[in-house]
């Protein structure tokens, strides 16, 4: 949800200040404004700093952070990206964990360019970060992928003072054993305060965890008490499946253990895996990634990879209805066939102030290609999808697509596990068309307005 917008209007002799402004100009981006790529750039044929092909000649990219093995930083496989989305100074920030055995969180300042890491590597054998998510009450979540029998893994965090924190010295970061332990990536917030996540794992499931207190203002409260369910579709007791979709409760009311259904794991924690098998719910095939929208009539939609069968899902949360968004049957906008194999491990997504749906490829540099979704009817089923970005660095794979949410023609993408050893964090730019850009700022001119907006030194 984008906040309202204050334009400033300047108007002879007077200064007025019009706030809740519709988001009619909020919402509107460059980024779907572009010719799909034809194929995959070549492995290695582009300078990391700046490792994307781009489908526009409008569009931009460059470093906005990068390691240094040489000067003692190594690589960090910087993983999912959110930004510090509400309150002081929102969308200054940018977060990223650590996908590595002595996992991390680091925080990027758009302000000052520079980056600090937040939670030191290792904190609480936190391993394997991978998810990234701002919650509705102003704190930062990240989660492990990394979970299996006998393991004391899976866990979700809450960093409940990311912006404020000067260091791991004083940053507070805390296990939520409430939500049950899974091999975690996408996390993704309802309307309602519900917290949707996934298990990556080959026959995983996809999970909604409703707490007690959904209007809490804090963690403490929110995760408290509340209830996981798994998600079945068709029935459950099946895998890959669209139709109507249902919810099993794997927890009590509190989120602890139901009996003949929550199976404990040797720590005492809830097996989220083991009791969605119990229930039984869907499973898909190493789901990923979770992102949410809202439509224009009001309804929600979960999206989900599954990197294994090449497939994105999609969930209408209002009509309860799972239907199959993109795989390799879907159109390639440049050959108007089948994308057939080129489209390949889907991991990532995001969406633009549009709606547009992202698709990341989890691939090395020279296959690993960034797919706009088509879905002009937003029926949760996509009519094309084509080549947006296609990176080259050589042994690395994109991830965390991200689009600012204060400028959207602004867009962030980390390269992780380089061939290098140097991780960067790019900003890939949308410069507004001329013509879209002239008719606008006459408008403008014709209202006598000038518009005020956040804008840090990283901005295009």
């Amino acid at each position: 949800m984008f906040k309202q917008t204050k334009l400033s209007f300047l108007v002879p002799g007077t200064f007025i200040v019009l706030a809740g402004f519709t988001d009619a100009i909020a919402a509107s981006t460059n980024f779907d404004n572009f010719a799909a790529l034809p194929g995959s750039v070549a492995g290695g044929s582009l300078p990391e700093a700046s490792p994307f092909q781009l489908s526009s000649p409008l569009f931009t990219q460059r470093t906005l952070d990068a390691n240094t093995p040489g000067a003692g930083r190594r690589g960090d496989n910087w993983d999912m990206i959110t930004a510090n989305e509400t309150g002081v100074d929102a969308g200054r920030y940018l977060f990223s964990p650590f996908e590595n055995n002595m996992s991390g969180v680091k925080r990027f300042d758009r302000l000052t360019n520079t980056s600090l890491t937040v939670v030191a590597n290792g904190t609480q054998d936190f391993v394997s970060g991978d998810a990234s998510r701002w919650t509705p009450w102003g704190s930062y979540l990240t989660a492990e992928e990394s979970w299996g029998q006998g393991s004391a893994k899976g866990r979700l965090f809450e960093l409940t003072n990311p912006t404020t924190t000067t260091g791991p010295a004083t940053s507070n970061f805390i296990q939520r054993n409430v939500v049950p332990h899974v091999s975690h990536e996408g996390l993704a917030f309802d309307k309602n305060n519900n917290l949707y996540f996934i298990d990556e794992f080959n026959g995983g499931s996809i999970y909604k965890y409703v707490p007690a207190n959904p209007k809490a203002s804090n963690g403490d409260g929110y995760f408290a008490a509340g209830q996981t369910f798994a998600m079945q579709v068709a029935g459950g007791n099946n895998a890959n499946a669209t139709g109507p979709i249902a919810w099993a409760a794997i927890t009590d009311i509190n989120g602890a253990a139901l009996a003949g259904v929550s199976v404990l794991a040797a720590d005492g924690k809830i097996d989220g895996r083991a009791s969605a098998n119990n229930v039984p719910g869907t499973q898909y095939q190493r789901p990923e990634d979770l992102e949410i929208q809202t439509l224009a009539n009001g309804h929600q939609v979960i999206y989900a990879a599954t990197t294994s069968t090449d497939e994105v899902y999609s969930f209408n949360l209002d009509t309860n209805t799972a239907k199959l968004f993109a795989s390799q049957a879907t159109f390639d906008q440049v050959t108007h066939a089948p994308v057939g194999d080129a489209f390949n491990s889907p991991d990532n997504l995001a969406i633009d102030a549009q709606g547009n749906i992202y698709i990341v490829e989890d691939q090395p540099g020279g296959q690993a290609d960034i797919w706009f979704a088509k879905d002009a009817d937003r029926d949760g089923v996509a009519e094309s999808i084509g080549r947006w970005a296609s990176m080259s660095t050589t042994d690395a794979e994109p991830t965390g697509l991200y689009f600012d949410k204060f400028n959207h023609n602004i867009a962030y993408v980390n390269i992780q596990h380089a061939g290098s050893d140097v991780d960067r964090m790019i900003q890939i730019s949308a410069v507004p068309e001329a013509k879209t850009h002239a008719m606008m700022l006459a408008g403008l001119v014709l209202m006598g307005a000038v518009v005020r907006r956040r804008k840090f030194p990283s901005d295009g």
